[in-house]
């Protein structure tokens, strides 16, 4: 899908005509913001896919934090920066805007197992880790060994390792998600060949 300007819409200007009330993702700011405040996270989800090598585009920035009090009251200050307010699908900014949601804080993020925020800088969602094919879930803590520092549009970050990113699309067994895994292995380092 492109904007009327041509370009994709998770990579166009701030206000993406096609999605009027809410920005189109600015990688960059929302990394620079998150680093700012000292916030321990890993990005995951497609942007961690895009960081591997994968091709398909995201509109959204996803990432498992360092479960820590301090580190959530630093996040949870990142996301106000961020101008953050909560998404619930099928509601507008202004619709959630009305039925004065409790404000961002750290024992709001500590009690929620995934928050999904629309920011000034694009679509941010909070998970408390990945959830694995067997439902565990991999935690912040659990994921941090196999994490690799890349380069994700012109911006370095931490990303979960691919496979557990396979992993966990594996498990969320959405249309996009499956239609994503075919290229996701083919990616895998040491993945079999036949």
């Amino acid at each position: 899908m492109t904007c009327e300007d041509g370009t994709q819409k998770w990579a166009c200007h701030s206000r993406c005509p096609l999605n009027a009330d809410v920005p189109a993702l600015d990688f960059q700011r929302v990394v620079e913001t998150l680093d700012r405040h000292d916030v321990q996270y890993l990005v995951v989800g497609g942007m961690a896919a895009r960081g591997h090598g994968a091709s398909r585009p995201t509109l959204d920035f996803d990432l498992v934090a360092d479960r820590s009090k301090g580190n959530m009251e630093r996040l949870a200050g990142a996301l106000r920066e961020l101008g953050a307010r909560f998404r619930v699908e099928g509601l507008s900014d202004y619709e959630m805007l009305a039925l004065h949601a409790p404000s961002i804080d750290a024992i709001v993020l500590l009690n929620a197992d995934t928050l999904t925020f629309n920011t000034d800088a694009g679509p941010v969602d909070v998970l408390s880790g990945l959830v694995t094919r067997d439902g565990a879930i991999l935690s912040f803590a659990d994921l941090l060994p196999g994490a690799v520092s890349i380069t994700v549009d012109q911006t370095a970050v931490r990303v979960a390792a691919l496979a557990d990113v396979i992993e966990a699309k594996t498990k969320a067994n959405r249309p996009k998600d499956i239609e994503a895994l075919p290229e996701l292995d083919s990616l895998l380092p040491d993945r079999d060949t036949p």
